[in-house]
């Protein structure tokens, strides 16, 4: 099982950018630039093949071709905290990555389902031939 605080992320792996949050906030808003852009280095993360590529399918439309993801955190008024936010995310993504689906058994019908279902069928096709127009003798 996947243990998050085990995970380190290398540094140079990850990139951070700071820019103007949008939507209401007023003159805070425009003047200072809170909103962090984290930028994630996928080949760089070190992940086993079956987590790498769970973690570009989660990651969808916010990967590059390059494979960065990109991640904005914009909910917070201070750096600091968007910043945390940005870095749980990640976190939360890589160890969604790493949860295992379980595997499908394939199972095969019994003899009796399928001459259940088969009885089932030819009764069927008795009703509707009952449905028939009579046909003169």
């Amino acid at each position: 099982m996947f243990d998050p605080t085990s995970f380190d992320i290398p540094a140079d792996a990850l990139e951070e950018r700071f820019i103007t949050a949008s939507g209401p906030g007023g003159q805070n808003v425009n003047k200072v630039a809170t909103a962090v852009q984290l930028r994630v280095n996928l080949y760089r993360l070190g992940l086993p093949p079956y987590a790498f590529h769970q973690l570009k399918a989660l990651a969808g439309s916010r990967l590059t071709s390059e494979g960065i993801l990109v991640l904005t955190a914009q909910k917070y008024r201070t750096q600091d905290a968007n910043r945390q936010d940005a870095r749980e995310r990640l976190m939360e993504m890589i160890a969604k990555a790493h949860e295992r689906k379980a595997r499908r058994v394939k199972t095969k019908p019994s003899r009796t389902a399928k001459a259940k279902r088969v009885d089932s069928k030819v009764a069927r096709g008795t009703i509707k031939k009952g449905r028939a127009r009579v046909q003169p003798d």
